[in-house]
């Protein structure tokens, strides 16, 4: 009886779901996604498991996420995987995460294939184990021609780095003569950072509580709409997903200026 009524009560869950999702589908999406995916930690400590036990559930919710995703429209899920400052953690759990994205890969590149999704990486790569490299570098070779979903991951990645090499690379065009410092200008700093061929997210997602951007995307994300939830990331689910969407179609996107309508 109780197995009856949880299927009943997931059928109810789904078509609920589904009509949301059909309902945003009419309005703007975000084309462009950012996602801060944080609390994998505190998610294990939770349930008195080790930590490495909550990132290994975060890369479960990595495909649901990146699978729903793909379903509602979204053209472009970025996702910071690892940052320039983790190394600092444990050695034993940066062993763990330098493995998770060579498991995953590896596990759910058929998928990927099947759903047309575009594999991506933003980040330090020569830094890399060797065999994150190769999970990586062959997961990008092999969707390299598909077209649906970008799946952008930032891996090894520090904004504050990005912009140091993005001007680094600036001022040797300038000495070497390839351009002047009167061609600076937005669009061309744009055109040296890692997100190039990306336009910048419309929509970021920060989970489990914390409020900040530590060190993600600071250039591009000057008019991107924020959505905290106190979610752990293991426990980031589609409903989650699609309440950040409906949230952000709600948000008047002004970009410094005022609506046509708040003229009158």
């Amino acid at each position: 009886m109780l197995k009856k009524l949880i299927r009943k009560n997931d059928k109810a869950i789904s078509i609920y779901l589904n009509e949301r999702v059909e309902n945003a589908q009419k309005e703007q999406l975000p084309d462009h996604i950012a996602i801060i995916m944080d609390g994998n930690g505190r998610w294990a400590k939770k349930r008195a498991l080790p930590r490495v036990a909550g990132h290994h559930e975060g890369m479960q919710t990595v495909r649901k996420i990146t699978r729903f995703a793909n379903e509602v429209g979204i053209k472009t899920l970025t996702l910071y995987a690892f940052s320039t400052e983790n190394w600092k953690r444990p050695k034993i759990e940066v062993e763990f995460l330098m493995r998770l994205p060579e498991e995953f890969l590896n596990s759910y590149l058929p998928e990927l294939m099947e759903q047309n999704i575009q594999v991506r990486m933003m980040g330090n790569i020569e830094l890399l184990p060797e065999h994150t490299k190769k999970a990586v570098t062959k997961a990008m070779e092999q969707t390299a021609e598909n077209n649906g979903l970008i799946l952008n991951f930032a891996l090894n990645y520090g904004s504050r780095d990005e912009i140091v090499q993005a001007v680094k690379k600036i001022a040797l065009d300038i000495q070497e003569g390839n351009m002047e410092i009167n061609d600076i200008t937005e669009n061309n700093i744009n055109s040296y950072l890692m997100t190039k061929d990306l336009c910048e997210p419309d929509l970021l997602i920060r989970t489990s509580g914390e409020v900040r951007l530590s060190n993600f995307m600071l250039w591009q994300l000057a008019y991107t709409e924020f959505w905290f939830t106190d979610t752990l990331w293991p426990d980031f689910d589609q409903e989650c997903l699609i309440e950040a969407i409906e949230t952000f179609q709600k948000r008047n996107r002004r970009y410094g200026g005022i609506k046509e309508e708040e003229t009158n």
